[in-house]
């Protein structure tokens, strides 16, 4: 079993930045991918970025250019930059990986208002 805990959320003013952390506690070898997904309020879950084993990573149009994943060097941790936050960014932002099985951690708000 696989358990994943993120970190980061909070409220923040529009313009501004917060970065997401999510650790998993998973060897780095069974690690398929890890990414980073949103739900607004009485919206569907949608992707935000992923990176693979091998570092590929993949960006809704919505975040390209304000958003950066990342992971550290044992690869069992993701984050997530976010700049430029936008009001429409506010959601609950779940931490995901994909191994034999697909995971998912216990969700951080993320509020962007004035």
């Amino acid at each position: 079993q696989v358990h994943l805990v993120e970190s980061g959320g909070g409220l923040v003013q529009p313009g501004g930045s917060l970065r997401l952390s999510c650790a998993a506690s998973a060897t780095r070898s069974s690690i398929n991918s890890m990414g980073w997904f949103r739900q607004a309020p009485g919206k569907q879950r949608e992707l935000v970025a992923t990176i693979s084993r091998f570092g590929t990573t993949n960006y809704a149009d919505s975040v390209k250019g304000r958003f950066t994943i990342s992971r550290d060097n044992a690869k069992t941790t993701v984050y997530l930059q976010m700049n430029s936050l936008k009001p429409e960014d506010t959601a609950v932002y779940y931490c995901g990986l994909t191994s034999v099985g697909e995971y998912w951690g216990q969700g951080t708000q993320v509020t962007v208002a004035s």
